[in-house]
């Protein structure tokens, strides 16, 4: 049942990427779905890991927010490091933090690392378990807790409702 989950997702989500790129013309959709359908069972067994994906309103309500979330953190990011850069006295305070995480899926946690990693100023090192070693330009304080709920929770809530 996981395995079919999971294909059904992979197949729906290499299809919206096809239209996404190819646009809706009758012939594109034709060879977008064989192609989807095809590369969906050819890899099928390795879609297991979208089988964690909670497919419900809910779910895909938080991942609209989640969108938001995340491009929000990725301009608030990118002019924080702008403007550290643009500083002559260039004030950063690297390090690396250990942070943790509450999500239990490989998935969740594949794309807490991503999010993490496509914010300018952070970047994920290592993940160990619900453990995450972070490098951050400016160091705030040393404090897991603090670290986490510093650069983890913003992600986390809505993750963790998207892949539980």
């Amino acid at each position: 049942m996981k395995i079919w989950k999971g294909t059904l997702i992979l197949f729906l989500l290499l299809f919206v990427l096809w239209l996404l790129l190819a646009g809706t013309d009758p012939q594109e959709l034709i060879v977008g779905g064989i192609t989807a359908l095809l590369l969906s069972l050819q890899f099928s067994s390795k879609a297991k890991i979208f089988a964690e994906v909670n497919i419900s309103f809910r779910s895909f309500y938080f991942l609209i927010l989640y969108i938001f979330i995340f491009l929000i953190a990725l301009i608030k990011s990118n002019l924080d490091v702008a403007r550290r850069v643009l500083d002559p006295k260039l004030p950063i305070n690297p390090g690396i933090v250990k942070v943790k995480t509450k999500l239990s899926s490989k998935l969740g946690r594949i794309m807490l690392a991503n999010s993490i990693t496509l914010t300018p100023g952070t970047l994920t090192v290592e993940t160990k378990d619900e453990n995450y070693y972070i490098h951050w330009i400016d160091v705030t304080s040393p404090d897991i807790n603090s670290a986490t709920e510093a650069i983890v929770r913003k992600f986390e809530k809505y993750l963790e409702v998207i892949f539980g």
